[in-house]
């Protein structure tokens, strides 16, 4: 990859005696969505803070847009926008106002600032709530024009940490949409994200942080083939997951695992699904322990 938008090298941070970043590696090539996955705590929003110039490494180096982070925060600050886990709107301010504001304040004239909100309504399907006030918006709304305000200066890198927490179905698939149309244009995205199925249907390539380095990265397809060509899933009559047995999709292996498991005196009431391994598998072969949205998922369900 001859350079990349983003390129660290041997990265470190500490907080007192907690490695958060312990020599991280990474190249994000220009125009692509880089997806950065990891366990709680692993050090993805640290990693973003570093490279968006909000907090400092203790070694490496990081190069953004062509900048040194350490040296030319100034030039990364211009080439980057960061938008968090949760919506920065003025709740009080319509969604126009917000955007006009923004841009004013970024150096736009008048004109310029009511043309650029104009521009940004359009792109993120505000236009009809333009004159509302960003209160009154539903979730998905709000992450939108949140994206929106970061993109009033068309910075070239743009991180998104978490961007869909908290959304429900519809508004992620919208949000989906929209990154996918910002990285076609050329933009360039890093994000962290807490679910899977997210990662794989948006990201490029895709790196997992674990312990303060980055321990696996490739394409979903590239990680997931790790695991082998398919899962078989044995389950109890009542749905619940007994055993799962990597095969290498061949039909010879697949024969010798129900093989095995029809020999068991006590396989007589299960049932067996075969199926293709998927992001979480990967994660948990890696990581050693669920996402956190799987194990979410599954405190709603026994709530």
């Amino acid at each position: 990859m001859t350079n990349p938008a983003i390129d660290v090298r041997s990265l470190r941070k500490s907080f007192g005696n907690q490695h958060v970043l312990d020599g991280v590696d990474l190249a994000v090539e220009a125009g692509s969505i880089f997806a950065l996955l990891g366990p709680n705590g692993a050090g993805k929003t640290t990693l973003i803070n570093i490279l968006a110039t909000l907090t400092a490494a203790d070694s490496g180096t990081a190069i953004v847009a062509g900048h040194d982070v350490a040296e030319d925060p100034d030039g990364v600050r211009e080439a980057v926008s960061l938008t968090g886990q949760y919506a920065a709107v003025d709740e009080v301010l319509t969604g126009e106002e917000n955007l006009r504001m923004l841009a004013r304040l970024s150096g736009f004239s008048a004109e310029q600032a009511r043309a650029r909100a104009t521009e940004l309504l359009t792109r993120f399907d505000l236009t009809d709530a333009a004159a509302r006030r960003a209160k009154s918006y539903s979730g998905g709304m709000r992450r939108r024009l949140d994206i929106a305000l970061g993109l009033v200066a068309d910075p070239p890198v743009l991180f998104l940490d978490e961007p869909t927490t908290g959304l429900d179905a519809r508004s992620r698939q919208a949000l989906w949409r929209t990154i996918r149309e910002l990285a076609s244009a050329g933009t360039t995205i890093l994000l962290t994200t807490q679910y899977l199925d997210e990662a794989d249907a948006l990201a490029d390539r895709i790196a997992v942080l674990d312990g303060g380095r980055i321990v696996a990265e490739g394409s979903a397809a590239q990680l997931k083939a790790r695991i082998g060509g398919e899962l078989v899933e044995v389950r109890s009559a009542d749905g619940v997951l007994l055993r799962e047995i990597p095969t290498d999709g061949s039909l010879d292996s697949l024969r010798r695992v129900l093989a095995d498991v029809a020999a068991d005196p006590a396989s007589v009431a299960v049932h067996v699904v075969v199926r293709k391994p998927s992001l979480d598998d990967v994660f948990l072969t890696i990581t050693g322990a669920a996402p956190q949205s799987t194990i979410d998922a599954e405190q709603e369900v026994a709530a």
